[in-house]
């Protein structure tokens, strides 16, 4: 089975809150690892070099060689828990891989041909409804990515879940349970997206005219207020 990325990992026996936060102590991230008709299994891996290969897209959406020891097993990533406001990782969940089972993976969605389509250049806006999507397939069926081709995409127009080109042998669940949900479009710009130079002209130019009228206005508070000094 091709793999693209090693994991070294490491067997742990103490679970819980407190042998997880003395692992991320010794800079290591908890793990877990399940499936493949087997006992789930915790794992330490190396929170640095975890971070390298999650920097890179592919990481997410291909298969793992991740070895213990002189043991390697596929795998894929499932799951990533990150600290809120840190640079660094909680916990990562993985799942075993059969050569000869279908895996369920997140793989993201390349957007190609934006400049080209026609919605485009009649003044439309892309806007992104989604930039990744579930797949199903045998693992030498994982693509790395899915190319969304918007050459040809018209102004008010989507591109949908069963639009998409995928590979033969990958299929996507939602689609298979009748959900085909909008992936991008092309429409028109929204008002509040527009700058309107003719309406903030005419303020500025309503201010301007506005000045002089007030200024005599507070010139005679002055002038009045000598008058009655004078009759005093």
């Amino acid at each position: 089975m091709k793999t693209s990325f090693e994991l070294a990992a490491e067997f742990r026996d103490v679970e819980g809150k407190g042998a997880s936060r003395r692992l991320r102590r010794e800079n290591k991230v908890p793990a877990i690892l399940y499936g493949g008709h087997r006992e789930p299994r915790a794992l330490a891996l190396d929170h640095t070099k975890l971070l390298v290969m999650l920097d890179n897209e592919r990481f997410y959406s291909t298969i793992l060689n991740l070895k213990v020891g002189d043991v390697s097993q596929a795998a894929v990533l499932k799951d990533v828990q990150r600290h809120p406001a840190k640079n660094a990782v909680l916990h990562v969940d993985l799942q075993r891989v059969l050569e000869n089972e279908k895996i369920r993976i997140t793989i993201p969605l390349h957007f190609k041909g934006e400049a080209a389509a026609p919605g485009v250049k009649a003044g439309g806006i892309v806007s992104h409804l989604r930039n990744d999507v579930e797949v199903s397939c045998l693992p030498k069926d994982l693509p790395e990515f899915i190319d969304v081709d918007l050459s040809g995409v018209e102004m008010n127009h989507m591109v949908y879940l069963a639009d998409l080109v995928v590979p033969e042998g990958v299929e996507i669940p939602e689609l298979t349970h009748g959900r085909n949900a909008p992936v991008v479009s092309i429409h028109h710009a929204r008002a509040e997206e527009v700058e309107t130079p003719g309406v903030e002209a005419a303020a500025v130019a309503g201010a301007v005219a506005a000045a002089p009228a007030a200024a005599p206005a507070a010139a005679a508070k002055p002038a009045e207020a000598k008058g009655k000094e004078a009759k005093k």
